[in-house]
């Protein structure tokens, strides 16, 4: 059995609303012996006349008086499908988003962000979860909707991204500290003992590289998985800890930062989703949220 052919449906909708082979005609832009023929075929599709002559005109057969809501139901919800998305009402969604961050971002983006999402919709939830790998398997699985990282060779080719703002490395003691008296020299740098930040634990990394050029080589007394964890090390010792400019802003309050004195490229912190979420009205809102609050400053 064939597939029944479902502009058929557009069809016998105008049909039934017009009760008139010319009139229907003249609405779906057809000749008159097209719509005859369109006419033939539905009576020959669902086994019914469907419109029968009475005196000059049709009427319908109860079999079209019982289709007549249901198609023009479906006509009706098959555009709505096949039509562009409109705006959401945000004053009414009620929903959650799980973004996915790094250690920090909390602390110096979220409150701003959330502010702005309470203002224009108070229905809408944010689930921060920390991110301690680069896997992305759970943006692609749905778990995650949003991801912050720093963009490089590993990201993964199928996923969007869009860029957040640029940052650097700077160092950071605590106040006081002998390195905040004065300018800082590489090989005072190197001197110092450090703190190092790696979610897999790595002893080495671009400073190490910068350095090494130098033929200057730092003592890492200890390695964290976080910023947060870093500058609370740093903060209560003489280690120095090495971490981003813009993404620790507020977790550095109090402290003494200073630029590195040799050089490093910088580096650009993005967003980054799955697309199937591309073209959702209310993620890219969301986006849209996220990348505003992170352009400021």
């Amino acid at each position: 059995m064939s597939a029944p052919d479902l502009n058929l449906l557009i069809t016998l909708d105008v049909l039934l609303a017009e009760g008139s082979v010319a009139r229907a005609a003249q609405r779906l832009q057809l000749s008159p012996s097209a719509m005859s023929r369109a006419l033939a075929r539905l009576r020959e599709t669902t086994g019914d006349p469907l419109l029968v002559r009475a005196g000059r005109g049709l009427v319908p057969t109860p079999r079209a008086l019982e289709l007549r809501e249901q198609v023009s139901q479906l006509v009706q919800d098959a555009q709505a499908l096949l039509r562009p998305v409109q705006a959401p009402d945000l004053g009414r969604l009620n929903r959650t988003f799980t973004l996915r961050t790094r250690e920090g971002f909390v602390e110096n983006f979220a409150i701003d962000l959330i502010a702005r999402i309470n203002q224009q919709a108070p229905g809408v939830r944010l689930r921060f979860v920390e991110k301690t790998n680069k896997d992305s398997t759970a943006l692609r699985e749905g778990a995650v909707d949003l991801e912050t990282a720093v963009v490089d060779k590993d990201t993964r080719p199928e996923l969007r991204t869009q860029a957040l703002f640029g940052d650097r490395l700077i160092g950071v003691v605590r106040a006081g500290h002998p390195l905040s008296q004065a300018a800082v020299s590489a090989a005072d740098y190197a001197a110092g003992e450090h703190i190092g930040v790696s979610m897999r634990g790595l002893d080495q990394g671009p400073i190490d590289d910068a350095l090494a050029l130098l033929n200057l080589s730092r003592r890492m007394l200890t390695t964290v998985p976080g910023f947060s964890s870093a500058l609370g090390l740093a903060r209560s010792s003489d280690l120095i800890a090495s971490v981003p400019e813009r993404y620790t802003t507020s977790l550095r309050i109090g402290m003494h930062s200073f630029a590195l004195p040799f050089a490093l490229p910088q580096f650009t912190i993005a967003m980054l989703w799955h697309p199937r979420m591309d073209a959702d009205p209310v993620h890219r809102w969301l986006r849209s949220c996220l990348r505003e609050v992170c352009a400021r400053g």
